[in-house]
């Protein structure tokens, strides 16, 4: 008996680190989907002082940075039908998002930085999308994993984006955007040769061996491997066609207006983040400091739009929240955080327009402003990893439930069209930036403060 026990135990401890194994390299793909995705959007933001002449509004880097964003997000889940192919798909974002950058890196002229933008920008909203899509290939459990991990991925590309920057932007535009062309290569290469098949994460109790997702077959996987609750035996039995009309998926959205979409978008956190970001952001500037920890960061009036941006971008573990294994937001407050970014937003406006501090206070009204940005992006990180989580975990609609590829699409097109409320604000909000930043500017000048005029 006593080998019987031995061996049973030591197949339990193989089983039980296998399980650890392949959590760790959906965990890791994830992150890394989220993180490359993402990083390239991150520096074009932080570089935008960089990028454009001083007489431009940099709203405008704000637009072409989200715009072709939006319209990936609204024309993938919307127009198009049937089966997603994910290995093209990343591969074309890959693609699209180098072209873009080298672009930017080796034009100098305003147009054509813009139109790399612009490439970049399609690219980093369809990855988005695609990478979420995918999460709900998986288990329920692992499904919910992928997007805490990709939430967390993207909230490190801010840090990652505002730090390679702030490194970089003495190298130039061309070194420096340059450099960072490479990083989506890593896309295709984790998808490849990193991310496990969904049908191991519902086998895995009784196999602890996985194989690695093939170069062109994985959506063929993908279509056998729907949930863990989908009966496998019966999908390949019985694989149904099937696509959603127009109709459908307008039954799916209603009822995710009010539950999801406001609360990403409402017309408010989206727009009140991206607001302060673009519009608020490059006015908040101070004469530059002669002592103390601040002196050592801030050597020209120029390096304080980039400080606030890694002053947002640094608080990145609140999208991390989930993959920590904090507990979500209850349904009732995903809608807080926008009202907090609005507060946040009036106080920044009425520091850079008449001062919240008198004037020779200002390392007291740098602090204030640290700590306003910090507190934003606690709060963005919270509601977008909150409310991609909670479609993701959604249980499918008892109408299709009897065909199990109508499902699937269900899924994939419920988390992929969330998108659109996210990008429609963050679009609004780069247009709403250009006249703020020039009227705050005014302000600021007629009060005697002239150094936004020298950016």
């Amino acid at each position: 008996m006593t080998p019987l026990y031995i061996e049973t135990r030591t197949d339990n401890l193989a089983c039980s680190a296998g399980k650890k194994r392949l959590s760790l390299k959906l965990g890791v793909s994830f992150f890394l989907f989220g993180l490359i995705n993402n990083v390239l959007y991150v520096i074009i933001l932080s570089a935008a002082l960089d990028l454009v002449p001083p007489s431009t509004p940099k709203g405008i880097i704000a637009f072409c940075n989200i715009a072709p964003a939006l319209i990936a997000k609204l024309g993938w889940p919307y127009f198009l039908k049937g089966r997603i192919r994910y290995a093209r798909r990343i591969v074309g974002c890959c693609t699209l998002s180098v072209i873009g950058m080298l672009v930017v890196a080796f034009h100098e002229s305003l147009f054509s930085r813009l139109l790399g933008i612009c490439l970049a920008s399609f690219s980093s909203g369809l990855g988005e999308m695609t990478f979420l899509q995918l999460s709900t290939t998986y288990s329920r459990s692992a499904g919910g994993r992928s997007v805490g991990y990709f939430a967390s991925g993207t909230g490190a590309a801010g840090i990652v984006g505002a730090f390679m920057w702030w490194e970089l932007r003495g190298l130039g535009v061309r070194t420096g955007v340059g450099i960072s062309a490479v990083l989506p290569f890593t896309l295709p290469l984790a998808y490849f040769f990193l991310l496990p098949r969904p049908a191991a994460f519902i086998h895995q109790s009784s196999s602890a061996s996985y194989t690695l997702v093939p170069a062109d077959d994985l959506e063929t996987e993908i279509d056998d491997d729907l949930s863990a609750q989908d009966d496998v035996e019966s999908r390949v039995e019985t694989k149904v066609t099937a696509g959603l009309s127009a109709a459908d998926k307008w039954r799916l959205v209603k009822p995710m207006l009010f539950k999801y979409m406001l609360p990403l978008c409402e017309q408010s956190l989206s727009i009140f983040e991206y607001t302060i970001n673009q519009g608020v952001a490059p006015t908040l500037l101070y004469p530059v400091p002669s002592h103390g920890l601040i002196s050592k960061i801030i050597h020209s009036v120029r390096d304080y739009y980039p400080l606030w941006q890694f002053t947002k971008q640094r608080f990145f573990f609140s999208r991390s929240s989930i993959s920590l294994g904090l507990k979500t937001l209850p349904a009732h407050l995903l809608p807080a955080p926008a009202i907090i970014q609005f507060v946040i937003l009036l106080l920044l406006v009425m520091e850079s327009a008449v001062g919240l501090l008198p004037e020779d206070r200002a390392g007291g009204s740098i602090f204030l402003v640290f700590v306003l940005i910090s507190i934003e992006g606690i709060c963005g990180g919270l509601a977008y990893v909150n409310v991609f989580y909670r479609i993701n975990q959604e249980q499918p609609d008892p109408a299709s439930a009897h065909n199990l590829e109508l499902t699937k699409q269900e899924r994939e097109f419920k988390i992929g069209s969330i998108g659109f409320a996210d990008s429609s604000g963050i679009l609004l909000a780069s247009i709403l930036a250009v006249p703020t930043e020039m009227e705050l500017c005014r302000a600021q000048v007629a009060r005697g403060k002239y150094l936004c005029q020298g950016l």
